[in-house]
């Protein structure tokens, strides 16, 4: 379980490591998080910092060894950055289909990557073997209670600088520690819609079912939303807060992508446009009156083809 008191220890720990993004009004009220703007091109380094801020002050890591994750990308480039940044190894086994851009921002961070498997699933088997043959920390990419506390710091600081005036927020949902770490941040505060890509449903499916299940994946967000399986943790946040699921078609998500260049000048990856992709496509249609924030999550993606 992880609550909001879980997410406030989490912002005193790491608020001399991260940095706190802005926030934009569109014009026609709604408000952009721009945590794409965060260290590592997403929020991923917030969890990553108070993973290994946690595990040095428990006396868990060693620093001759470090820390391993897997990662599809953003994940790898939060704890790379978070491990290089506190002096320490990291080792980051990715699917071979992980993008270029991402793969090579890893190596530049210093992080030793390891190619394994096709999906989200392979490189986290990978990750547990390295984790059980060398020592390592292990930093799930978003089912940890340090993980998820961290990413819901993002909750935090936006219901400040809304000053509080804030009814919904729409985050991209892969495997769910964003999602699940906001709700925590503001339940009883704000409601948490998870906006998923059709192809990709591992939060709906867990809803309907009662209980996290395996899903298919594929998309054009797969690198960044293509968990199989939504984590135990974000599955109970959401059931406990009241997390809706909201679906949208790989057309809608870039389409939304392609808007937020067009008319903002904003450039994400496809995960963290199809949270602005349940707005365009009306797969999300506020209230009258409804104060609406869309969380702008990673902009670890090849600009090439917003032009």
């Amino acid at each position: 379980m992880v609550t909001r008191d879980d997410v406030l220890a989490a912002a005193a720990r790491i608020e001399d490591w991260v940095r706190r993004t802005p926030v934009l009004e569109t014009d026609d009220g709604t408000w952009f998080k721009l945590e794409y703007l965060q260290h590592g091109g997403s929020f991923k380094a917030r969890g990553a910092f108070n993973r290994i801020l946690a595990a040095q002050q428990a006396g868990e890591l060693d620093p001759a060894v470090g820390i391993v994750v897997a990662s599809g990308g953003n994940a790898g480039l939060g704890n790379a950055y978070a491990a290089r940044a506190a002096g320490i190894p990291a080792t980051v086994v990715v699917p071979e289909n992980t993008p270029a851009v991402k793969a090579d921002k890893l190596r530049r961070y210093g992080a030793g990557v390891i190619l394994r498997g096709t999906e989200y699933a392979h490189a986290a088997e990978g990750a547990v073997e390295h984790a059980a043959a060398t020592g390592a920390v292990l930093c799930h990419a978003y089912d940890q209670p340090e993980i998820v506390a961290g990413a819901g710091t993002v909750g935090l600081e936006l219901l400040d600088q809304t000053g509080g005036e804030l009814d919904t927020v729409l985050v991209a949902v892969g495997g769910g520690g964003l999602m699940a770490g906001v709700a925590a941040a503001l339940e009883g505060r704000a409601r948490v819609v998870a906006v998923e890509p059709e192809t990709s449903r591992a939060v709906g499916a867990a809803l309907e079912a009662g209980h996290p299940v395996d899903v298919a994946v594929s998309g054009i967000a797969i690198d960044s939303l293509g968990a199989r399986r939504v984590g135990d943790i974000a599955f109970e946040v959401a059931t406990r807060t009241g997390v809706v699921s909201r679906l949208v078609t790989d057309e809608a998500i870039a389409e939304a992508r392609r808007r937020l260049w067009e008319e903002y000048r904003i450039a994400v990856e496809h995960g963290a446009a199809a949270a602005y992709a349940a707005l365009t496509s009306g797969a999300y249609t506020p209230a009258p009156g409804e104060r609406v924030a869309v969380v702008l999550c990673g902009a670890n993606t090849n600009p090439a083809d917003l032009a």
